[in-house]
């Protein structure tokens, strides 16, 4: 049984990528296997895919969903919108010296006010005067990960974006999918690899580190997600030709397990507490592209589950030693489902 201290692990700093390269798939790839650490570019992803492979996307676009206001009583606060649900209602985090009360207005970017409502959890209700959607894109700020030190500017606008991003929602980015420019997809259809797309919206969540030495202790974070029948049918078709199903991304690999609980994928969409550690048996997904997580965080638990908790370490040690780039804007592991005991 594994317990927190064992996913923990000791990154140089000037490791942690602060911006993006020039290009997307001129990242490094780490190919993982059983018995060895293959080196590649991330453009040799057409060489380790077959014909028939099915590629997985998230499509979920990321909202610029952070802003700075002041309360009605003039102190100051930053607002991180969570999640939409629906048209003029959010759940967001509020940073501010004193919490907000039911019923306070807040001033958002000197644009427009917002209605506290209920607070559930770290999370408050907030009420806005037009389209949530409009308001976010006119007025907010995106939303960079803790450990990248700069503020979002034009560069980020677009980079911290997959280009198929489709479906607005996340306050993240599936970043996996970051490596994929047109180009490369065209190289890959050419190459007869089919995709396929659900969406989950990333939450904040994500960057929490688990606190609980004992993992079954940890309360996992909630995220939405929808898949539809042509992706199942896509999937089904997939595995009926003997192919695999490539997950690009944990947030791909989280829908798609999370809507194959029942022992076969299904449509449909749900709130998703899914907890992958190792002991997991996966259903649909064989191979997964994703990039280097955090220590204690639940994706570093989700990609031992799937490749193997030793075969992970090794590759976490050797990209260390290579000098890969991590997180959000580094390069990314090619892994394998581990077979199950």
């Amino acid at each position: 049984m594994y317990s927190l201290s064992d996913f923990d692990f000791e990154l140089p700093q000037e490791l942690i990528a602060q911006t993006p390269l020039a290009e997307r798939s001129a990242s490094r790839l780490l190919q993982v296997l059983p018995d060895a650490m293959i080196d590649n570019s991330f453009a040799d992803i057409v060489d380790l895919l077959a014909p028939g492979d099915l590629l997985v996307f998230n499509d979920t676009r990321v909202l610029k969903a952070r802003f700075f206001g002041v309360k009605e009583t003039g102190g100051k606060v930053e607002v991180l919108v969570e999640r939409v649900i629906d048209s003029a209602h959010v759940h967001a985090q509020i940073r501010a010296s004193k919490s907000p009360v039911r019923g306070m207005k807040i001033r958002l970017a000197d644009a427009f006010d917002v209605i506290v409502g209920e607070r559930a959890g770290e999370f408050y209700a907030l009420e806005f005067p037009g389209d949530v959607f409009e308001l976010i894109e006119a007025h907010g700020r995106l939303p960079l990960p803790p450990y990248i030190e700069h503020a979002a500017d034009a560069c980020d606008e677009t980079r911290y974006q997959t280009v198929y991003a489709k479906t607005p929602g996340a306050v993240a980015a599936p970043t996996a999918g970051l490596h994929f420019d047109q180009a490369l997809l065209d190289t890959l259809t050419a190459r007869g690899v089919q995709f396929a797309y659900v969406t989950l919206h990333v939450g904040a969540g994500t960057f929490q580190p688990v606190r609980n030495e004992n993992l079954a202790e940890h309360n996992m974070h909630s995220e939405w997600y929808t898949i539809s029948q042509q992706t199942v049918d896509a999937v089904r078709a997939t595995q009926a030709a003997g192919h695999n199903i490539v997950a690009v991304g944990t947030t791909s690999m989280r829908a798609l397990e999370s809507a194959s609980q029942s022992g076969s994928l299904q449509a449909g969409s749900a709130d998703t507490r899914l907890f992958i550690t190792p002991g997991y048996t996966f259903k649909t997904v064989t191979r997964l592209i994703t990039n280097f997580h955090l220590p204690k965080s639940t994706l570093l638990m989700l990609v031992s589950a799937f490749a193997g908790y030793d075969a992970i370490r090794a590759a976490y040690q050797h990209a260390i030693s290579q000098r890969y780039r991590f997180f959000s804007y580094g390069d990314a592991m090619f892994l394998t489902r581990m077979p199950p005991c």
